[in-house]
């Protein structure tokens, strides 16, 4: 697992961490531009020394000196620390001669629909110099190399995709297909509304068969016409699925031992979710590996998030002593990232009020200037108030405007500044 980051001189920060990882869930949030998918870029590295994308991170120009240091767990005791600094005379991250210890299967799931995958048992290399054709260093799906599979620079192909891998798996009853079934299983919003593969499909004129999903009302509908929400989560199922059932025949053909842990990467969890799955999707990725194997298989989740409700939904499992929730923010013009105390909000509007998410109202930002200019005016604080603000007749109307009628905030309001005589 990983357990440690620390960036200098690279991303948005001079430095950024170091970052103390729990073993189970950590969650990252703050707001857009800060650096959430930066630091799951770097973990990805951290952990695989490959850059998913392709392009390594680019050190600070003003940085001297531009490192990111690192320490995962691995399958012997103790864990493994390292340091690399950026040679700028190369333009590289350097490695480091040698094998580095292994730290489980690594999967990174991107918020544009792109996956990578890492494997110790076919993506682990003896030195620096290892051709990419022998070994590659890791697997990289663009969004369409999830559906229609990936090939190596020479050719090969590391995995044909979903489309043809789903309808091959379905005709042949392989077994990889009941591991499908079980995944998406697990991974579906609720007992009601599961997400169960169809029969194969064709499309118009097209002779090929397309996977499909059984919508609730009864209907077969191709998978690549489905919800985009259903389409990410049928995807992570496939690449799942694929992954680990590769690392097993890796395995059996090495005579390796299977990975014992599992390390899940996933920036904004909640994309293209309904609020009913948003709040499924954690706990159902901390049990979709043991629904895989039948075994107990420890699982570390590193994400990003928006949403209040991805927060709200592991407030019964959450344990300080396995989990972790990190904001970043900016301060003094430098993104800063802490470890949060964590303290359950109960619902959503406790949770976008909170230091995670740091709104003043949970409302429009009409209502919450609304409500806001009231505040100040009951409490005679109203030199500061904007001109369209600044006598009780405006607020009133900018809370008739903004502010619904039955919202709590309204007797309040009335009960302290309304004129005798006068209604609402």
């Amino acid at each position: 697992m990983l357990q440690s980051l620390t960036l200098k001189g690279v991303g948005p920060a001079k430095q950024l961490g170091p970052v103390e990882f729990a073993p189970r869930m950590n969650f990252l949030t703050g707001d857009n531009g800060l650096g959430k998918s930066f630091l799951l870029d770097a973990a990805w590295w951290a952990l695989t020394r490959t850059w998913s994308r392709g392009v390594p991170a680019a050190p600070q120009k003003a940085a001297k000196s531009s490192s990111i240091a690192f320490r995962y767990s691995k399958s012997t005791p103790g864990a493994y620390d390292e340091s690399v600094t950026f040679d700028h005379l190369d333009g590289v991250w350097p490695l480091k001669q040698g094998r580095p210890p292994i730290p489980g299967v690594v999967i990174y799931a991107g918020v544009d629909g792109s996956f990578s995958a890492w494997d110790p048992a076919r993506n682990y290399w003896k030195d620096k110099d290892a051709s990419p054709s022998v070994k590659p260093r890791g697997f990289n799906f663009s969004p369409e190399q999830v559906w229609k599979g990936l090939q190596g620079p020479d050719g090969t192909w590391y995995c044909k995709g979903l489309i043809h891998d789903w309808v091959l798996w379905q005709k042949g009853k392989d077994p990889a297909f009941k591991d499908l079934v079980t995944v998406l299983d697990a991974l579906s919003p609720s007992g009601i509304e599961k997400l169960t593969p169809g029969d194969p499909v064709r499309l118009g004129e097209d002779v090929t068969d397309h996977p499909s999903l059984r919508m609730p009302y009864g209907q077969d509908v191709a998978l690549v016409h489905a919800s985009a929400g259903m389409r990410r989560i049928a995807a992570l199922a496939y690449l799942l699925v694929w992954t680990w059932r590769e690392h097993e025949r890796a395995c059996e053909r090495t005579r390796q031992n299977k990975a014992k842990e599992v390390i899940f990467l996933i920036d904004e969890i909640e994309c293209h979710l309904h609020p009913q799955w948003q709040r499924r999707i954690v706990p159902a990725l901390l049990r979709v590996m043991e629904a895989l194997t039948g075994k107990k298989v420890p699982v570390q989740l590193i994400v990003a998030t928006h949403s209040p409700l991805v927060l709200a939904s592991v407030e019964p499992a959450f344990d300080i002593e396995k989990d972790a929730i990190f904001n970043i923010r900016l301060k003094d013009h430098q993104a800063v990232i802490n470890a949060e105390l964590w303290a359950p909000e109960g619902d959503v509007v406790n949770w976008l009020v909170s230091p995670a998410f740091g709104l003043q109202q949970a409302r429009s930002v009409e209502a919450e200037q609304a409500i806001e200019a009231a505040e100040a005016w009951m409490r005679g604080d109203t030199d500061n108030l904007p001109q369209e603000l600044n006598t009780r007749d405006k607020i009133h109307k900018a809370l008739l405007k903004s502010v619904p009628g039955h919202d709590i905030f309204w007797p309040r309001w009335v009960v302290r500044t309304e004129p005798k005589g006068r209604k609402a």
